[in-house]
C-alpha cells in the first residue's frame, strides 16, 4: 500500500491538483494563480498555500477517511458562515477544498500574550456552531461525517477494543460506557457536529473574527464530546504546559451558555466519553493510512484510553 505521503508528492496527483486548483480559482473569481507552494504534508492530508492576485487560498486533500471534511465545511458555512473560514470551492467526490486565508493561529496569540483568555470567546462561538447544525445532522451523516452518537458509540467502542492490542485491559470500561451514554441521553441534548480535536492550532483570528477550521476529524455525536480535547487536553494545562495549572470551571461555563443552565452535571457525564468518542475515529482514520503510518497513529490509543479510564473511575 502506498503511503499517503508519497501519494501527495506523486507528480501525477500534483499536476491534476494543480489544474483543479487554478480552475476552481477562474471559475470562482478568486484570481489568477501566481505560484502553489506545498508546506503541508501528512500521513492523511495536505495543504498547498496557492498564491493569486486577489490574496493567498489554501487547498487542502484528505485521505478517505478525512474526505468528508469539505462537504462538512460547506454545510457548516450555512449553519454559521462568519465561524468557518470561507470555502472558495470544493469537491465532495475527491474532497479537495480550496479556501481563503483564515489568519493567525490561536496557538500563537496565546504565547504571545500568555493568556488563555481569547476561549472564553472561543468557546460560545463554538457552542452557537453546534446550536445551528444540529438541525443539518441528517445532512452531516449524508456527507460522509461518521455516526458518533450516543445510540452507536458503546457498540463501536466495544469493537475497537476487540481489535486492537491490549484492548482486554479495557474491557471493563465498556458498560461503564454505556452508562453513561444512557445517562447522558436523558439529558436530550440535540445531536450535532462535534470537531473531535478542538485545540488551539485549529482556531484562527482575522480581522477580529474567530474562525474554527479542520473538520477532517469531525463526526456527529453529543457536542459536549468536543470539550475533552479542549478542556482536559488543552486548557487546563495552561500556557505552560503544566498539567493542572488552569482552572478549567470558567472555560466550561463559557461554553455551557448557550445552551441554556443547568448543565453541569450533563458536562461531567460527557467529557470522559469524548475521549472513547476520540479513541474510535483515531482507529477509523488510522486504518486508511499505509501500515508504518497506521502503526504510528495507533500509538496513540493507549493514553487516550488511559484519560478515559481516569474520567470513568474517578470518584
Amino acid at each position: 500500500m502506498t503511503s499517503a505521503a508519497t501519494r501527495w508528492t506523486d507528480p501525477d496527483w500534483l499536476a491534476a491538483a494543480n489544474a483543479w486548483i487554478g480552475d476552481a480559482a477562474a471559475r470562482t473569481g478568486a484570481g489568477a494563480v501566481l505560484a502553489i507552494e506545498q508546506p503541508h504534508i501528512r500521513p492523511w492530508s495536505t495543504a498547498l498555500r496557492v498564491r493569486t492576485a486577489g490574496g493567498d487560498l489554501w487547498f487542502k486533500a484528505n485521505s478517505d477517511a478525512h474526505r468528508h471534511e469539505a462537504a462538512v465545511t460547506a454545510l457548516l458555512a450555512r449553519a454559521r458562515p462568519e465561524v468557518v473560514v470561507e470555502l472558495v470551492a470544493h469537491d465532495p467526490e475527491t474532497g479537495w477544498m480550496l479556501t481563503r486565508e483564515a489568519g493567525e493561529r490561536l496557538r500563537e496569540l496565546v504565547e504571545r500574550e500568555r493568556s488563555l483568555t481569547r476561549w472564553l470567546d472561543v468557546l460560545p462561538l463554538y457552542a452557537e456552531l453546534q446550536l445551528a447544525a444540529a438541525p443539518l445532522a441528517g445532512e452531516l451523516l449524508a456527507a460522509g461525517a461518521p455516526d458518533r452518537r450516543l445510540a452507536v458509540l458503546p457498540e463501536r467502542f466495544e469493537q475497537l477494543l476487540g481489535r486492537i492490542e491490549r484492548g482486554h485491559a479495557y474491557r471493563r470500561l465498556v458498560p461503564l460506557v454505556a452508562d453513561r451514554c444512557e445517562r447522558l441521553a436523558a439529558y436530550a441534548i440535540a445531536e450535532t457536529i462535534q470537531h473531535d480535536d478542538l485545540h488551539d492550532a485549529q482556531v484562527f483570528v482575522r480581522d477580529g473574527r474567530y474562525l474554527v477550521t479542520d473538520w477532517g476529524d469531525a463526526v456527529v455525536s453529543h457536542p459536549f464530546f468536543s470539550m475533552s480535547v479542549t478542556l482536559e487536553g488543552v486548557i487546563a494545562f495552561g500556557v505552560d504546559d503544566v498539567e493542572g495549572s488552569e482552572d478549567v470551571a470558567p472555560y466550561a461555563a463559557a461554553y455551557l451558555a448557550p445552551f441554556g443552565d443547568g448543565l453541569e452535571d450533563a458536562l461531567a457525564l460527557a467529557v470522559p466519553l469524548g475521549w472513547a468518542c476520540r479513541c474510535v475515529g483515531v482507529y477509523d482514520h488510522a486504518q486508511a493510512l499505509a501500515p508504518p503510518d497506521r502503526a504510528g497513529m495507533l500509538d496513540g490509543l493507549e493514553p487516550r484510553l488511559e484519560l478515559l479510564t481516569r474520567g470513568l473511575t474517578r470518584g
